[in-house]
């Protein structure tokens, strides 16, 4: 047996998506490297989801399950999650796909960066809409994020079918309970929960999935969402009532003496960008509750930008 064998597990979320998730379970399968398990949760579909997911309960590394009751997508994520065994978890929306080299690039990434918990990549779309969408055109090490998510409620990942986390970082984290406040959107629960409980970010550039645009894909769809005036204000409280449910979950506090624990979180970003000192500023000015120690903060780090600028790791921000 190799011992680098890292052993991996892809969880696809379905929920009336027949015409679409033998495709993303396809992709799942035919991969250079093929994943260790297939885990397909569907969310009690009213559609033909279920006749077409029994042509797959017999290939040996796939897994449906059929749950009773429409719970929505944090649910799934919790259900497929149990299941799950492996090292690193995979995450894949029913009506999105895997480019075929795919894990190949994220496992190699994952080897290569030993130190990352959390990975997300660049993505292409397909369908009503096409063209590329790529945070940075080079893959880079976002470092920490406790404070500036617990502070900022900074959103520091990708749609759901771009991530992959570590199994002890989710364990931190997943189970939530609070499955009526995400039923969609349940990505936030991964994004900011997996920042909270001290997951080292990366993302990859290479845009090895495919993120399918029709007119039910609510993430992109946001004409769906503005129907609902109240939407992000709704969103603002389900954000603090999952911050506080991971807080008390993990013991988690604001670190004191927040001039220099922000810069220190700064500092694992290797090659920060300008608005990630402005991030940092924000925190000192707002929360740091000492005025002296609000001002010496800012000092160092206006010291540490300059020290960056200079040296030139300052990235692009407009990239």
């Amino acid at each position: 047996m190799d011992k680098d064998k890292i052993k991996t597990s892809c969880l696809i979320n379905n929920y009336n998506y027949a015409e679409f998730v033998s495709e993303a379970i396809d992709s799942a399968l035919n991969q250079t490297v093929k994943f260790d398990e297939i885990i397909v949760v569907d969310d009690a579909s009213t559609d033909n989801s279920a006749e077409v997911l029994g042509r797959f309960t017999q290939i040996e590394n796939v897994k449906c399950i059929f749950k009773e009751k429409n719970q929505g997508q944090l649910s799934s994520f919790n259900e497929g999650f149990l299941t799950a065994t492996g090292e690193i978890i995979f995450f894949l929306d029913a009506d999105d796909i895997y480019e075929p080299q795919y894990l190949e690039n994220a496992l190699n990434f994952y080897k290569r960066r030993s130190e990352c918990d959390f990975l997300f990549c660049a993505y292409k779309k397909f369908g009503t809409e096409e063209g590329i969408f790529q945070a940075d055109a080079v893959d880079l090490d976002l470092g920490y994020s406790v404070i500036r998510t617990l502070c900022n409620g900074e959103w520091i990942g990708s749609i759901t079918s771009t991530l992959s986390i570590r199994r002890e970082i989710i364990t931190k984290f997943l189970p939530i309970p609070k499955t009526e406040d995400w039923r969609v959107r349940a990505d936030d629960c991964l994004v900011w929960g997996a920042s909270l409980v001290g997951a080292k970010k990366f993302y990859m550039s290479n845009p090895l999935v495919m993120y399918r645009i029709h007119q039910n894909n609510q993430y992109h769809n946001k004409k769906i969402l503005d129907i609902d005036k109240n939407y992000e204000y709704k969103r603002f409280w389900k954000r603090n009532s999952l911050f506080n449910y991971i807080i008390q979950t993990n013991n988690l506090s604001l670190p004191l003496l927040l001039a220099f624990t922000s810069l220190d979180e700064l500092k694992t970003i290797p090659c920060p960008k300008l608005q990630d000192f402005i991030s940092y500023l924000k925190i000192i000015f707002l929360f740091e509750p000492n005025f002296y120690w609000k001002i010496k903060g800012s000092v160092l780090l206006f010291n540490y930008f300059l020290k960056i600028l200079m040296s030139g790791k300052l990235k692009n921000s407009s990239q």
